[in-house]
């Protein structure tokens, strides 16, 4: 006998197989690698210390009361 097969369920693994393969090829087009995402990362950390490195802080003018 031949296996009986659900339509609605067989449509949807379909479905799902298709979005699963337009995901892959999407992260390989337009996703960053570790490598990419790490450097930015760390970029962005080395500009964050030095920008409050360079930082003037106020004059406390209070404490002269």
């Amino acid at each position: 006998m031949a296996e009986i097969v659900n339509l609605r369920r067989a449509r949807k693994q379909q479905d799902r197989a298709e979005k699963d393969r337009a995901a892959a090829a999407n992260r390989a087009r337009f996703g960053r690698t570790r490598d990419a995402r790490a450097r930015e990362e760390d970029t962005r950390e080395r500009a964050d210390r030095q920008l409050d490195g360079h930082r003037i802080e106020p004059p406390d003018t209070l404490d002269d009361a």
